[in-house]
């Protein structure tokens, strides 16, 4: 596998009594079709609070570029920033950016998808955008906390589409939200308590398209440490084609 795409930020964790305590790792993949790994992840191994992966949007220019300024601007986040608002002020400057960017450039559009997550005081905050996922596993269930937004996603909760027919849609790529779009950017976000024993993995589409939930699940809990659990994700990514890149971060929550 080759070497992940990580930033790691200078974080010193803040001890806590009896407070869970997250310890996660990353890795990202190519694939075995693409030519050249457009994701990007921030990974924060020590007990840190902070972990996001990006997907450069595929048929858009620079996506390699665009996912690595998101991730540089996540990594930007001050220490005291609120978890929510922070995170989701930093991916509105790297939209930003991003735009700025394309157009000095004379480039065409570029983007990126994202999901990020903090874990602060035994609460797991994240922020979203686009079809880059975030799942929690408790008690053996596998749970997706995010929501996909793409324009087959958007179908199925008009009922437009079945659940059936959208995981066969010619368009199932096509992405209604990313960090790079411009004035119509949007994030959303959620938080949920974790509690020793879980583990939050974040990943790109490259993931669910390859591997089934069922089986996220029993490698999520079949897996020894956050980064044999990332070692087996990719692995059967590959061994069912990958044709898209790759990334995975795996949280697991730890008594403090």
């Amino acid at each position: 596998m080759s070497a992940p795409t990580t930033r790691v930020p200078g974080r010193v964790p803040v001890p806590g009594l009896d407070m869970p305590r997250p310890v996660g790792a990353g890795l990202t993949h190519r694939g075995r079709v693409r030519e050249r790994n457009e994701d990007a992840i921030l990974t924060d191994p020590d007990g840190g609070e902070l972990w996001a992966v990006a997907d450069g949007m595929g048929g858009h220019a620079a996506g390699d570029v665009a996912s690595d300024m998101v991730i540089d601007a996540l990594a930007g986040l001050p220490d005291e920033a609120a978890p929510v608002a922070g995170m989701i002020g930093r991916l509105e400057a790297a939209n930003a950016a991003i735009g700025a960017r394309a157009l000095a450039e004379g480039r065409g559009q570029m983007g990126a998808t994202v999901v990020a997550a903090m874990i602060r005081a035994a609460v797991a905050h994240l922020v979203w955008a686009g079809d880059s996922r975030g799942y929690l596993l408790r008690g053996g269930h596998l749970r997706l906390l995010t929501r996909d937004h793409t324009l087959v996603q958007d179908l199925v909760e008009r009922g437009a589409l079945g659940a059936e027919e959208a995981e066969h849609h010619p368009e199932s790529h096509v992405v209604t939200r990313a960090v790079g779009m411009g004035a119509g950017f949007a994030a959303e976000s959620l938080s949920v308590p974790v509690v020793p024993g879980d583990r939050l993995l974040l990943c790109s589409d490259g993931l669910p398209r390859c591997v089934s939930e069922q089986a996220i699940a029993a490698i999520l809990l079949g897996a020894g440490s956050p980064d044999d659990a990332c070692r087996a994700l990719v692995a059967a990514a590959l061994e069912a084609g990958a044709p898209d890149n790759v990334s995975v971060i795996v949280v697991g929550i730890e008594e403090g």
